[in-house]
């Protein structure tokens, strides 16, 4: 018997893992799908689609699957559709303020699954505008503290030389455009941008030699509301599930978990 038991806690932590992976493999195939529809399919002219391809193979999606997501975002075959970008707004548990920014080829099935989702969290999509007045949307720009040097100079591989963080914010707190500098990690600062800004700002941190794994627009709550430790677990279980949702590319709330 006790084989037994050990061998189904190992199938059913292997189920769990498994269903894991497919999600995260749906979300990458939508990532991409996006990244070409917004910047064309050819990884050497599009660097987000270059990352994400990287990203992809790295976690193991097939090679077959990487050139579906491609071709649905060029739109050819059977695999080709049409993107729509959406904004959905709802209250939360704990009447939370929450927006959830969407690229979707399905409108009417993403409407039909928010809304029970909120419902099942305690919560209900609002009408638009409702909730976004409590957010300012910015650009956010991850920034690695130090560079890499070539592999001419350290053998085989490249190298990541780490610089004090101070130095580094110390570098970057004077290029136009920026709004707000986030202590995040050891190693790791978030620069936060005017929306206009983010692409001239990623840029001139890029030519400066620092490591940018990640950078995209943001909304920023205005204010923050208190909530009990019961609704902080309900809505993290609640963003838990939206993260989940392929279609979904952002979550949003106006409180602290």
């Amino acid at each position: 018997m006790a084989g037994h038991s050990k061998w189904s806690k190992i199938r059913h932590a292997k189920g769990i893992a498994d269903a894991k992976k497919g999600k995260v493999f749906s979300k990458l195939a939508q990532q991409i799908s996006i990244a070409v529809r917004e910047g064309g399919g050819d990884v050497d002219t599009n660097p987000s689609l270059r990352v994400l391809v990287d990203k992809a193979k790295a976690e193991g999606l097939p090679a077959a699957n990487i050139q579906r997501a491609i071709n649905k975002g060029l739109g050819i075959g059977q695999d080709g559709a049409k993107f729509e970008e959406c904004v959905y707004e709802g209250i939360g548990p704990g009447g939370v303020s929450m927006i959830l920014d969407v690229t979707t080829d399905n409108t009417n099935r993403v409407v039909s699954d928010l809304r029970r989702l909120f419902v099942d969290f305690g919560g209900n999509l609002s009408d638009s505008g409702s909730q976004s007045w409590n957010f300012d949307q910015k650009g956010r720009v991850e920034v690695k503290c130090g560079k890499m040097q070539a592999a001419e100079k350290h053998g085989k591989e490249d190298v990541f030389a780490k610089e004090p963080k101070d130095d580094v914010m110390m570098q970057l707190m004077d290029i136009p455009g920026i709004v707000d500098i986030e202590d995040v990690d050891d190693e790791t600062l978030n620069v936060i941008t005017g929306v206009q800004d983010l692409h001239s700002v990623k840029e001139v941190i890029k030519g400066l030699g620092y490591v940018i794994p990640n950078y995209e627009l943001i909304r920023i709550p205005k204010m923050l509301r208190d909530i009990s430790d019961e609704d902080k677990e309900k809505l993290s279980a609640f963003v838990s599930s939206l993260e989940e949702y392929t279609d979904i590319q952002g979550i949003w709330f106006d409180t602290n978990l």
